[in-house]
């Protein structure tokens, strides 16, 4: 593989991950209690700025352009492998959330709480799927920019988990104490 090779094809792989995630999007219970679309758009524009960080080479300007890692294919291989890992753990966690995933903080009508497949070890899987994924591109990226991308990504996600804890804590109250007790936030614990 050429230096350029692997960031080309985690383009593909990042773009068939988003054309399943808006074919699943579809479907679902509807929603009880939902956000302002002003939040939604918001994160909208994270992604944008994201993902051009990631793979635009406009970005690639100043300190930006600066590798933070040495280019050595054992390093893009590991950030290859990583991102694949990475949206494998989201994609398992999408269909265990099933019919109550919704890419805005809502709660469904009679909304169950999931502590099956991932989520029996990390709260919010989804979102450490895709920062794993995103840091395995920043590895193959190798420069500034893809860290900055990820810190993006991480305060995005961390604000979104802290919102939607709030939610599950007033809605299930004792069971979501139980579940944080069980459950990381967005690493896993490991349970006997």
């Amino acid at each position: 593989m050429t230096d350029h090779q692997p960031l080309r094809l985690l383009e593909y792989v990042w773009t068939v991950f988003g054309l399943y995630w808006l074919a699943v999007a579809r479907g679902g219970k509807a929603t009880q209690i939902g956000e302002s679309p002003f939040y939604r758009l918001l994160r909208l524009a994270i992604l944008v700025i994201t993902f051009t960080l990631l793979f635009s080479d406009r970005t690639a300007a100043g300190f930006l352009a600066r590798r933070f890692i040495p280019q050595l294919p054992a390093i893009a291989y590991a950030g290859f492998l990583a991102t694949l890992v990475g949206l494998a753990i989201a994609v398992w966690a999408r269909i265990h959330l099933g019919q109550y995933w919704s890419d805005k903080i809502v709660l469904k009508v009679d909304h169950q709480l999931i502590r099956t497949g991932p989520y029996a070890y990390m709260r919010h899987p989804i979102y450490s799927g895709v920062l794993v994924g995103v840091a395995g591109t920043a590895l193959v990226l190798g420069e500034w920019r893809g860290l900055l991308a990820f810190v993006i990504m991480l305060t995005n996600y961390w604000v979104k988990a802290e919102r939607e804890e709030r939610i599950l804590s007033a809605r299930f109250g004792q069971e979501f104490y139980d579940h944080q007790q069980r459950a990381g936030f967005l690493f896993p614990r490991f349970h006997a």
